[in-house]
């Protein structure tokens, strides 16, 4: 080749181009292995905030703890998770005349077809009985159970920590609550979604349950404990004080203290009752949407919405059977039984979900 042709400069400016074009690419593959996941992305390899859903894990950006962790609340577990170990057997339990009724806090979401129970809470009615059988047989796959998950029900736990939920839910009630979500914003996850855990009586099948540490709502002529939990400080600013017969409380975040997002506690009416509650923290409310919007990506069945009333505002009394049989998507607890209140009247609604709609990327709809 003549020399010239190497210093020809339209040449030159093509390999430079090239080089470019290389390092541009190499830098975008770079930034997207190392891009924030979307919620409800699939996930791969554990690094701290998945959710399992069939076997498979999803990110949600919020902190989570398996029951499979270090430190997890693991509700496939039959003795208590509480007190001395000698003491802590079912079979314990059962000779001390005190526990739950049966070992297992859960079962398949089947359960209330398999025994010929009322199947009106099934929107799309029972399973047949051959999908029945070869559920018995491996589980829920997950094209299976985003057919059936429809409902994500807000519980607060009255109990002020996780650590105390569970205690109460498993050790001393033989319930269940697939996630936990504790003051720092911690989400703890008891078992797979594919689990029918025991939460919400009748929407147990289809749905999807949450206990948000909180110590609730209460009329002003219950004996409350908030003055016990809430204190201001100097500053006139309220955080929540932990008793100290709780120690730390169980709260994974060293040295945290805990504030609920509104100063000041709110007072609201659930079923008519006029209550007062002290808003969840800040965390909590972050963890929530995440949490929410990889639910709602992960299970296309369950809408981003919440029962409302004739003005568009949250409903604030239990839901008709037939209404809560067609209802899709985020409810309280309070919306499928007249003897509940919670999440009570603090939470709001449209930051949960409104915030979770904006984290998810468009869905089908169904």
């Amino acid at each position: 080749m003549p020399r010239a042709s190497l210093t020809n400069k339209p040449f030159l400016n093509f390999v430079r181009w090239l080089g470019h074009a290389a390092l541009a690419l190499t830098a975008l593959a770079l930034v997207g292995c190392h891009a924030t996941p979307t919620p409800g992305d699939q996930a791969y390899v554990r690094k701290g905030d998945e959710i399992m859903v069939a076997g498979q894990l999803f990110h949600t950006n919020a902190p989570v703890v398996l029951w499979t962790d270090p430190g997890g609340y693991d509700a496939y577990r039959v003795e208590k998770r509480f007190g001395p170990i000698e003491r802590a057997s079912w079979e314990a339990m059962q000779k001390e005349g005190r526990g739950p009724e049966t070992p297992a806090r859960y079962n398949t979401r089947f359960f209330r077809i398999a025994e010929k129970q009322p199947t009106r809470w099934w929107p799309d009615g029972p399973l047949p009985p051959e999908q029945i059988a070869r559920l018995r047989g491996g589980g829920w796959s997950l094209p299976e159970l985003q057919q059936v998950v429809d409902q994500f029900i807000l519980h607060y736990d009255a109990c002020g920590t996780s650590r105390t939920c569970f205690r109460v839910l498993h050790d001393v009630r033989g319930l269940s609550v697939h996630f936990m979500l504790d003051l720092d914003g911690t989400i703890y996850q008891t078992c797979d979604l594919k689990e029918r855990t025991w939460h919400a009586t009748v929407s147990n099948d289809r749905s999807i349950g949450i206990e948000i540490a909180n110590m609730g709502a209460y009329t002003k002529d219950e004996n409350s404990p908030l003055p016990k939990w809430y204190a201001k400080d100097e500053s006139g600013q309220t955080y929540i004080t932990i008793p100290d017969d709780q120690g730390d409380g169980g709260i994974r975040t060293p040295n945290f203290v805990g504030r609920p997002a509104r100063n000041e506690p709110v007072t609201g009416v659930i079923q008519g009752r006029l209550l007062t509650q002290y808003d969840f923290t800040p965390q909590q409310y972050d963890s929530l949407i995440k949490l929410t919007a990889a639910l709602g990506t992960v299970f296309p069945k369950l809408t981003m919405d919440y029962p409302r009333d004739a003005q568009g505002g949250v409903l604030t009394t239990h839901l008709a059977d037939e209404d809560l049989v067609s209802f899709r998507g985020v409810l309280g607890h309070y919306h499928m039984q007249e003897d509940k209140a919670d999440p009570g009247p603090a939470l709001d609604w449209e930051k949960v979900v409104g915030g979770a709609r904006k984290l998810m990327r468009p869905q089908p709809k169904y």
